[in-house]
């Protein structure tokens, strides 16, 4: 049986990836910052599935957070098969309106822990040959979006070069990139959505079944629903300036998530 560890297990699409991969019969590490919360998420998986869940309280703001999870990474006796990176926040308001400690936080949460936990999974995974880590970014990521969009897509980058650096090696790596998805990210963050249509909004189970669709698949990117594929299609093809200014009017630090 496989051995999945999610950050921020708790809610939103780390919630999403922990039923799915229950329900797939795959055993679970849970991570997130409560105790009481993991606790109950991992009894009500192992009750509804039959599957084994851990728990691992840590904080990815912290260093002691990120070195309790990077030492269960490492751990060879009980190796992990499947790593979501998926631990994140926002931050409200523009650039100079958020005190540089948030955005420090956020980076480390959204690039640090990534790039630590990665690499402590990777390099057992490479000896095994076989592996796969999921990082969640964001369609943040690809427009002018302040530290957020900057931070999401640097886990973009990152993950494109490190695939390629892995590609013989029997690890995979994606990049999951949705756009708003209806959870408790916003709500977290004290943004207010009244604005964004009802269109653009994503459900977390079918995110999570696109994304794990495409890893395998090989995909290093995934866009998990045809619309925001065509709107970052259409990204692509319009003036940086121009996005600058539609982003700027939602607030430089608000991303989809």
């Amino acid at each position: 049986m496989t051995t999945a560890l999610i950050t921020g297990s708790t809610s939103g699409l780390g919630a999403a990836f922990a039923r799915r991969l229950a329900a797939d019969g795959h055993s679970l590490v849970l991570v997130a910052r409560t105790t009481e919360r993991l606790q109950e998420q991992a009894t009500e998986l192992h009750d509804r599935h039959g599957i084994e869940a851990q728990v691992l309280s840590a904080d990815l703001a912290t260093e002691r957070g990120i070195e309790a999870v990077v030492g269960r990474l490492s751990d060879l006796a009980n190796p992990v098969d499947l790593l979501v990176n998926n631990a994140g926040f926002g931050n409200k308001g523009r650039y100079l309106d958020v005190p540089v400690t948030d955005e420090l936080t956020m980076l480390k949460v959204h690039c640090e822990a990534v790039l630590r936990l990665t690499s402590a999974a990777a390099e057992p995974m490479r000896e095994r040959r076989r592996g796969a880590i999921v990082n969640v970014a964001s369609t943040a990521a690809f427009v002018p979006r302040g530290t957020y969009g900057a931070s999401k897509a640097w886990v973009v980058q990152f993950t494109e070069g490190v695939a390629r650096d892995l590609a013989s090696s029997g690890v995979r790596l994606m990049a999951l990139c949705p756009g708003f998805v209806r959870t408790e990210f916003h709500e977290r963050a004290g943004m207010g959505t009244e604005n964004i249509p009802n269109w653009m909004w994503l459900d977390a189970d079918k995110v999570v079944e696109a994304g794990l669709a495409d890893l395998v698949r090989g995909r290093t990117v995934s866009i998990p629903d045809p619309r925001y594929k065509a709107l970052m299609g259409l990204a692509r093809l319009t003036p940086r300036r121009m996005l600058g200014g539609i982003s700027s009017k939602a607030g430089r630090s608000y991303g989809p998530r």
